[in-house]
């Protein structure tokens, strides 16, 4: 669900953004939407891909520290026949 939030901008940049919001065919409202969810969507990106790497070079130090139980009190022999996303 979309929620309204209220921008204030001083004359000349509103006026520059309802220019570039007009060129592309949008409202100043689209415009800026578009704007943020690009800045965050990039974000979140780079989140993924610094979170990634954090993960690929501890991978070791984690399979060394936790194990690769994906089954935690199972009893033995259970989880082979468990699907591998079944955790």
């Amino acid at each position: 669900m979309a929620k309204q939030t209220n921008i204030r901008l001083n004359d000349d940049v509103r006026a520059a953004a309802e220019d570039r919001a007009a060129r592309r065919g949008l409202s100043l409202q689209g415009y800026v939407a578009d704007l943020i969810e690009a800045d965050v969507n990039q974000s979140r990106a780079a989140f993924m891909v610094g979170a990634a790497a954090f993960l690929a070079g501890y991978a070791d130090t984690f399979e060394a520290e936790v194990g690769e139980d994906r089954y935690p009190g199972l009893p033995d022999g259970l989880e082979q026949t468990s699907p591998k996303d079944a955790a």
